[in-house]
């Protein structure tokens, strides 16, 4: 493909490398940050993840030996050889991670009559291709680890199995087998024993990721179509791989406190009094409850910026009474607009061309759930600025969020043609390749036009995305099932999606599809209270499942649980913050922290809420005691309040109402008092909960609502215990007028009320 090494040049950070067939550059981004580029579609870059330039002038030296190219960093080399075999050594000159040099194989032959005969009875196997447009190939050493790929099925360590990047709507109940589904983020980390290493493929058309299933000597990446175009991330630590990865493809931004609490769904809520209903349930049963979400009945004939004046007549009225009470609406929007003459949002796309078209240049036409309907085409600014000024529609009748479905983009009469037409920006483009980013693009015009016209920060939910969405939209895993193998599923799938860059993510808690039990409600509660996106939604075919509809035993669990959650909020609001500056998620494999320990690298049913919460909930019917693994140090049970040595498997007991929960010794956590929903009451004194141990906490305070933290206006706290038992307040930065009057200390059984007026406080526990 490429043939032997004819010459090179150097343009500032990019290594321009001629070979005999083609052209290859590596591009210094960063002394951790290695692009490798070969462009078989387009000779520049055309990413949709990366949207602002990245290199930075690094000192770096390029060698030219009598067989390869060596390039040196200050952390990394770099060795290109002919056909652009790229290899990657640390600064010792340790190798990282190599290019396989022999053909690939596969190791089990599946002949074509017994693919036919498998068929007979509605079996389908995949047809194995070693061939691909593109296509990169590593040396598997055999003890490697991987993470990431979004939000794929199965376990947490994906070594071993094969998938796909093509956005899915697959409402059958996924398993483990599942190569693709709704969300395509082409970006992995690898550990081995010595070193540690992500890479991000950045290309949008399909794209395969074999994880060592085909061979035990190599896995690789590929594609059907565009450039070669990947990113080798380097560091020592797994943290630094995000860390890395987010730099390039963007962090979640700071979201308004309000959307951290408890959401409330259902497919669907379909008139004003049943929405009133639901809200004045929240409240009589003393439940928090900040959002309720209205999904697509709401419309009228499902035609979307549209309101049904039969089961919502009046709806601003209603979601102002609704908002006093201190429930905030959010509204599903679907990319497919109908088609009928006389609808303003119809008329305006086919007026100023904003459909995508056919071959043709006819719009193309397919259905969803307004029947008949066309697709707005997000790849050209034109549109997703017209379908951003249109959010106006809904921020006039009061809403304050937009759940993005249907957009990957979802269709009922077949997929859409490989051979649909999009601009591109101009330059044009099937839908090959704008098929994984249509709903990432949709996404950033919903956030852009929510930016523009509401001023506060945009909440964005969104089913199907890309690399980069993060900058623009929360997500959740899409229709699962009311399933115990989907609870299982749904922590090392929150935890994959996290590494890959969504920190803002969640679960459908209860399960969409099929009917949910109260077990499985309880126990999925449990999950959800440490969920960033705590949403219970399910299917308007199945059982209802808000915290009441079962009975008292569930009822009062699911409070319990809801309530913690919002004891937690501003805990949970500083890892938003650390997380804008790190891109570190908020639910943690164990991993994460602790690579070194071979007994965290496969662990599927425990978790990290931020580095010092430890999380075992019970995901399995019936179970009421449980094994749990407890990393180094000691850590202390935050039911009991027993201190317990780590580095070791324990068994813990737990009832239907107790999911065990651990704290790191020497944690500080910052607690709310008791809210029913955010904004109810200002929060004067903030509670610590305090575990002994030498350590420091930041804690981040704003107004939770508008931009204005980017000028400065926030107070950040520091809080910390020295080695004599002296436990300090102190204000960091002071740009946000509401500081707290006090504080309360929870110490070891003892309570401390510690006054504060801005002044540093040191006090004995």
């Amino acid at each position: 493909m490429f043939g032997k090494i004819k010459a090179l040049k150097q343009d500032k950070n990019v290594v321009i490398i001629d070979f005999e067939q083609q052209q290859g550059q590596i591009e210094i981004i960063t002394e951790n940050i290695i692009n490798v580029f070969s462009g078989f579609e387009t000779k520049e870059h055309q990413s949709r993840a990366i949207e602002e330039v990245k290199s930075v002038n690094t000192e770096y030296v390029v060698i030219k030996k009598e067989d390869r190219i060596e390039i040196k960093t200050t952390a990394l080399y770099i060795e290109i050889f002919d056909e652009f075999k790229v290899d990657f050594y640390d600064i010792n000159h340790n190798l990282i991670c190599a290019d396989y040099r022999n053909e690939r194989k596969v190791s089990t032959q599946i002949d074509q009559a017994a693919i036919e005969l498998a068929a007979k009875e509605g079996h389908f196997i995949d047809a194995r291709t070693l061939s691909k447009k593109i296509q990169v190939v590593k040396v598997m050493d055999g003890d490697e680890c991987f993470y990431g790929l979004g939000d794929k099925t199965g376990f947490l360590n994906k070594r071993g199995y094969e998938y796909e990047m093509w956005n899915s709507d697959l409402p059958e109940p996924q398993v483990d087998s599942f190569k693709a589904l709704y969300k395509s983020i082409p970006f992995f980390i690898t550990l081995k024993k010595n070193h540690v290493f992500g890479i991000f493929y950045d290309n949008t058309y399909r794209t395969y990721f074999d994880m060592g299933k085909e061979s035990d000597e190599y896995y690789y990446f590929g594609a059907d179509d565009g450039n070669l175009d990947y990113y080798f991330i380097a560091g020592d630590k797994m943290p630094e791989i995000i860390e890395g990865y987010t730099y390039l493809t963007g962090r979640t931004p700071l979201p308004q406190l309000w959307t951290l609490g408890y959401h409330q769904s259902r497919w669907s809520y379909e008139t004003k009094e049943e929405v009133k209903d639901i809200a004045k349930h929240f409240r009589e049963l003393d439940i928090p409850c900040d959002v309720i979400h209205l999904d697509i009945d709401y419309m009228e004939d499902y035609k979307v910026f549209t309101w049904s004046n039969e089961r919502f007549k009046d709806a601003d009225k209603v979601i102002e009474e609704l908002n006093q009470d201190g429930f905030k609406i959010v509204t599903i929007i679907d990319p497919g607009v109908k088609i009928e003459k006389g609808y303003t949002i119809y008329d305006e796309g086919i007026k100023n061309g904003y459909y995508a078209k056919d071959v043709e240049g006819n719009v193309y036409e397919n259905a969803v759930w307004p029947g008949l309907s066309v697709y707005p085409d997000f790849s050209d600014e034109k549109v997703r600025n017209w379908w951003g000024d249109n959010q106006k529609l809904l921020l006039q009748k009061g809403v304050r969020g937009v759940w993005n479905d249907m957009n990957e983009p979802a269709s009922f009469n077949g997929p859409l043609p490989d051979d649909v037409q999009f601009l591109d920006e101009g330059k044009g483009a099937n839908h090959k390749k704008i098929h994984n980013v249509y709903g990432h693009l949709m996404a950033k015009a919903t956030y852009e036009g929510l930016k523009r016209h509401d001023k506060r920060r945009p909440f964005v939910i969104t089913r199907a995305c890309y690399s980069g969405t993060q900058k623009y939209s929360t997500g959740w895993t899409g229709d699962n099932h009311s399933i115990w193998a989907h609870l299982q599923m749904a922590i090392p799938q929150l935890c994959n999606l996290g590494m890959s860059g969504l920190t803002f993510i969640g679960t459908d808690v209860g399960g969409f599809g099929s009917d949910c039990t109260a077990e499985l409600l309880n126990r999925w509660v449990q999950v959800g209270c440490f969920s960033p996106l705590f949403r219970n939604h399910c299917c308007k075919p199945n059982r209802r499942q808000e915290p009441w509809a079962f009975n008292q035993e569930t009822l009062d669990i699911n409070r319990k649980y809801i309530k913690l959650h919002y004891t937690l909020l501003p805990y949970l609001y500083d890892l938003f913050w650390e997380s804008q500056s790190n891109g570190l998620p908020i639910m943690r494999p164990l991993v994460l922290h602790y690579q070194n320990d071979r007994n965290v690298k496969e662990i599927n049913d425990q978790f990290l809420f931020g580095e010092t919460i430890l999380v075992a909930p019970v995901v399995v019917q019936g179970q009421r005691a449980r094994s749990i693994y407890l990393p180094e140090g000691n850590w202390i049970d935050y039911w009991t309040k027993e201190v317990v040595t780590g580095g070791k498997y324990i068994l813990r007991e737990a009832p239907l109402d107790v999911c065990p929960i651990y704290l790191k010794a020497g944690s500080i956590i910052p607690n709310y008092p008791e809210l029913h929903y955010v904004g109810e009451k200002e929060v004067v004194e903030l509670t610590l909960d305090v575990y002994e141990g030498v350590s420091e906490y930041h804690h981040y305070q704003d107004n939770g609502e508008d931009f204005e933290y980017e000028y400065g206006e926030y107070n950040e706290y520091l809080f910390s215990i020295d080695d004599k038992g002296i436990f300090t307040v102190q204000l960091a930065s002071n740009g946000y007028s509401k500081i707290y009057q006090s504080f309360k200390v929870l110490y070891k059984g003892k309570i401390i009320v510690v006054p504060f007026n801005g002044e540093k406080v040191e006090v004995q526990l």
